[in-house]
């Protein structure tokens, strides 16, 4: 055997960036704007209406 073939490789890996943990708390709760979903919005028009046509 050779020198160069004995030779062992060394492999350096770098550690990942460290995530923040409270973006992972945030989208889990989904948290955004502070408002009302479509669909919520939908069903209070639609509720709305039907008041509108009751009292009509």
């Amino acid at each position: 055997m050779s020198s160069s073939a004995a030779r062992k490789i060394k492999l350096r890996l770098t550690a990942p960036k460290p995530r923040n943990p409270l973006v992972v708390v945030a989208a889990q709760r989904k948290a955004g704007e502070h408002r009302k979903s479509t669909s919520a919005q939908r069903h209070q028009a639609k509720l709305a209406l039907k008041k509108q046509l009751k009292d009509f």
